[in-house]
């Protein structure tokens, strides 16, 4: 008996994919999600409950178009997970089935769901509970690079390549002027982690990298700055302790 956890931000659909689930013998039970944030929030518990666990999850039903974290982060993240839940996917759009398959999926079911549709996935996800070799963790091997996950393939970015961090409820996502990666890392961690190396605060969600600031922007009382060609605001708290290091950084 499959117990499965659906994520979906619309309520309507989220509706319908739990009505079949629980139609379906094989789900022992079945829980929703309103966003991955909240998902990511069971799963902890889940993985926290162990595998026999009262909290345990053994199967994902995940959108992909969601506000905030979407299905393919979520899903990227669970990779870095030693024991993941199966994922499958629940989605409207078919241009992400490969990016889907690539974060090893189980299925990639479209929308509208058909019941016989679903069932065969859910076959899929019976079929291989259990199967998945548990992953090594992946620990951070010198204070220059940070880990992050691509595809279900583990890459070092250079911290010195880290334009900024924006804050997603305790995750991170990490800018370059290549892209930008969702780690699995609370912002005041980084914080205090990279703070010798140039980073700080100047906003509750924003830490940014003093050698990438390229203006300082000053308008009716508000503070900004230039980083590449995104504007970021500067909180009133943090705008003094952010012009007298840059001010430092001018002179020496």
């Amino acid at each position: 008996m499959l117990r499965a956890l659906a994520v979906d931000d619309e309520r309507p659909s989220l509706e319908e994919l739990l009505y079949l689930l629980h139609a379906d013998p094989r789900i022992g039970s079945a829980e929703g999600a309103g966003d991955a944030t909240e998902a990511l929030r069971r799963i902890n518990r889940a993985l926290e409950s162990g595998p026999h666990g009262p909290e345990a999850i053994d199967v994902v039903f995940l959108d992909i178009n969601m506000p905030g974290l979407d299905g393919l982060d979520l899903a990227r993240l669970l990779t870095g997970f030693a024991r993941p839940p199966l994922v499958v996917f629940v989605t409207a759009h078919e241009d992400f089935a490969v990016q889907a398959f690539d974060l090893k999926a189980v299925d990639y079911v479209l929308k509208p769901v058909r019941k016989e549709r679903l069932a065969e996935a859910i076959r899929r996800a019976a079929e291989l509970r259990g199967s998945a070799a548990p992953a090594i963790p992946v620990h951070e091997p010198d204070p220059d690079h940070i880990p992050v996950e691509l595809g279900g393939v583990t890459r070092f970015v250079a911290v010195d390549d880290i334009t900024h961090v924006e804050a997603q409820g305790d995750y991170a996502r990490l800018h370059t002027d290549k892209g930008s990666h969702l780690i699995r890392v609370p912002l005041s961690t980084l914080e205090d982690r990279w703070r010798s190396r140039g980073f700080v605060r100047i906003h509750r969600r924003h830490l940014v990298a003093l050698r990438h600031i390229g203006e300082l922007r000053l308008d009716a009382g508000t503070v900004s700055v230039l980083i590449g060609d995104e504007e970021l605001q500067v909180s009133r708290r943090h705008a003094r302790e952010l012009r007298d290091l840059l001010m430092r950084r001018t002179t020496s």
